[in-house]
Parts: structure tokens; C-alpha cells; sequence
């Protein structure tokens, strides 16, 4: 069975779906953090989404203390009694379509959109927000063609910066000023102590989700492929599956991102200088730090595959994908994959045009050994 991809355009749409500021769900301490560390250096267009974050922020901090009092201790104490599985590799790469496919098995638990852009009161808040403002968001991500909505899984990364804790992700609220907190993409450069925190905070995220549903999480970050040393700290049995696309697609659908992401939920009118660069940087920088971090695996610990291959053959690859890491309960799952693969029928990927050879050529020469490793350079 293939996972279908018709013909598709990059044409964008006619009009852009309105959704709210991924800032909205920044507690109040950490949007100030953020702005003043940017010298409130904020777009004219872009201050009435500022003044509203600011007033929401103040009510995520209020809920959050009463979250925090209605529950007591107790979600501090709960146990994560499932390592879990991360789903890592570089954007654009498929992250998003395994997470879809992994979570389709019942003994999964995953963080969803509400709880990754709330993370601060999600357990009081969620069954009425969702209830009733379904609206909020859009059919479709910004970025491609994959759906969108509260139920659907989400970036933990997100959470992370909406509890105020260092991310590289908060480059896409002032994209014009130098990147932010590249330390943290891999949390080697943190201070001690920020890193404590940032565990700390991490934890503190997946017990609340545990406290909502006690199953295996399935975590999917692409800064993660950084941190698989830090995470084993937290997890040492935890499992990591590794997706890697085209290089030459990757590159564009990655610079594709960052704008729609800059665009969309920036605080800034975006220049996109030095974008295409950060781009070549981050891609060379996560894929030594993965080459360095996979001694550290143990066989069954470990899983790569092909986006092509998946898109190609998804019931195979997903069941080599059981095998390798020893999940179990395949046949179990396979009727919901299958379904799953039914209703995806008219999924539609991005198509962009040819490179120019020039930049085709240094994608050859910086991303090289990628490309050789893992059989790009023939199909290309």
C-alpha cells in the first residue's frame, strides 16, 4: 500500500486562514522575558497582537495557580511508568506523518495542540476550551497541507517556550534580531542551572500528561535529535525512531517553513536575512550531534527510515518499525493504520520548483555526506 501523493501545487492559497498567535499561550513571566530581552523591538502592525498577549498571559499565570491548587501535589508525583518514544529528525522530514501514524495505536498517548500551546493549565481548562472555541484554528497548518486542530499531536517544543524555558523556537517571534537561544537546541551550552530547569520543566509537562492518561507517550520534536544525551538522562530505555528525507526537498520545504512561521506568528515584519544560511547551519549541526549521540543506543533502542519509503510502503515500514524496537501488538494496530491510510487518500504535498544549479550545487557540497549516506545521491 502506498501512501498517495497527488499532483500538487506550491501555488498558496487565495486567502490565508486567520489563527491565533502561538504567543497567546506564553504564561505572563515568560512573554515579558521574551519581549524585554528583545528591547520590545515590535513591528507597528504587530502591537495589538502584543497588548493582547500581554492581557492573555496574565490570565494563563492566574489558572495556572489554580490548577496548581486544585490538584495539589499530586501531579508532581506522577509517575511516568512508560519511557518514551521520541520521534526525531530534521523539519520537514515526515516528523509529523510518523507521529500521525504511531499514535494511531491504542497504547499510545501523545501531546496534543491545546496541551502544547497551554501547557500551563490544560488539565482545568481543555475539555471547555475545545468545546467551545474549535474555531480558533485553521483546517490546515500554514506551512503544507497537513490538518490541523486541538485534538491533533504538536511539537513539545512548544510547550516548552509557552512555561518560559529556552528554545532556538523563539527565533520565529523576532526573526530580525540574531537567533535565540541556539544553546539550547542541543542544551549543551546552557548554564547548569537552566538546564536543571529545563529538565525539570520537561518532566513536569509529561507528568501532567501522564496524570491525564497514564499510556506511553510518543514525543515528536525535531530539536530533539540534538538532545538524545540529555533525554537518556531522564529515559534510559527510552526508544528513538529517526526519519530522514531528500536533502534538496528538506531544504526547501525547511525555508518554506521558517517564512510561513515568521509571517504568521512573528512579532516583526520579517527581512529573512541570513535565513537560508541558519538553514544550512542547523542541518549540518543536528545531523553530527545524531552521528555522535547513536553510540550511545542500543540496537533496539534505535530505528531509521526513509520518507520515501514509508510514503512508498507504510504497512512495511511501519511493521519493520515494531520489530526493530521490540513494541509488540502490531497486528493489533494494523486495522487502524490501514484505515488511517484510506482516509489520507487525498493528501497533498507541497511541490516547489526546480533548484537553481548554483543552489543545488551547495547543497551537494555542504550536505554531502548526508546525501551519500543514506542513498540520495544515486536517486538524484
Amino acid at each position: 500500500m502506498t501512501i498517495p501523493s497527488p499532483a500538487s501545487s506550491s501555488t498558496p492559497r487565495s486567502s490565508r486562514e486567520w489563527m491565533p498567535h502561538i504567543w497567546e499561550g506564553c504564561d505572563f513571566f515568560a512573554w515579558l522575558r521574551l519581549i524585554l530581552r528583545n528591547q520590545l523591538r515590535i513591528s507597528p502592525s504587530k502591537w495589538y497582537i502584543a497588548f493582547i498577549i500581554t492581557f492573555v498571559s496574565i490570565g494563563h499565570t492566574l489558572l495556572r495557580c489554580v490548577q496548581d491548587a486544585w490538584y495539589g501535589s499530586q501531579l508532581d508525583r506522577t509517575p511516568i511508568q512508560h519511557d518514551p518514544v521520541f520521534i526525531i529528525g530534521h523539519w520537514r522530514t515526515g516528523t509529523t506523518l510518523l507521529h500521525e501514524l504511531l499514535i494511531l495505536d491504542e497504547r499510545h498517548n501523545y501531546p496534543n495542540t491545546y496541551e502544547c500551546l497551554e501547557p500551563n493549565h490544560f488539565l482545568l481548562t481543555e475539555n471547555l476550551f475545545k468545546r467551545w472555541f474549535r474555531f480558533l484554528l485553521p483546517a490546515h497548518r500554514p506551512m503544507d497541507n497537513m490538518p490541523a486542530g486541538w485534538e491533533r499531536p504538536q511539537e513539545d517544543e512548544f510547550a516548552l517556550c509557552m512555561m518560559g524555558q529556552p528554545s532556538p523556537y523563539l527565533t520565529i517571534a523576532f526573526p530580525n534580531h540574531p537567533p535565540q537561544d541556539p544553546e539550547a537546541l542541543d542544551l549543551d551550552g546552557l548554564p547548569p542551572r537552566a538546564r536543571r530547569a529545563w529538565k525539570e520543566a520537561f518532566l513536569r509537562f509529561l507528568r501532567h500528561l501522564t496524570f491525564k492518561n497514564p499510556r506511553r507517550l510518543v514525543l515528536k520534536s525535531p530539536t530533539h535529535t540534538c538532545r538524545i544525551p540529555a533525554l537518556l538522562e531522564l529515559f534510559p530505555n527510552a526508544r528513538f525512531v529517526h526519519i530522514v528525507r531528500d536533502p534538496y526537498v528538506v531544504f526547501r520545504s525547511t525555508v518554506n517553513l521558517w517564512k510561513s512561521l515568521y509571517e504568521t506568528h512573528g512579532m516583526q515584519r520579517p527581512t529573512f536575512a541570513g535565513l537560508e544560511e541558519r538553514v544550512f547551519d542547523t542541518f549540518s549541526h543536528l545531523y553530527a550531534r545524531l552521528e555522535q549521540s547513536k553510540p550511545l543506543l542500543a540496537a533496539n533502542r534505535f530505528h531509521e527510515l526513509r520518507y520515501e519509503d514509508l510514503m512508498t510502503d507504510p504497512v512495511g515500514q511501519m511493521r519493520l518499525l515494531y520489530e526493530h524496537l521490540e513494541l509488540g501488538g502490531f497486528e493489533e494496530f494494523l486495522p487502524r493504520l490501514k484505515s488511517y491510510l484510506d482516509a489520507s487518500a487525498g493528501y497533498k504535498t507541497n511541490r516547489y520548483p526546480d533548484l537553481d544549479p548554483e543552489l543545488r550545487a551547495e547543497i551537494t557540497r555542504r550536505w554531502g555526506h548526508v546525501i551519500r549516506q543514506y542513498g540520495y545521491a544515486k536517486e538524484n
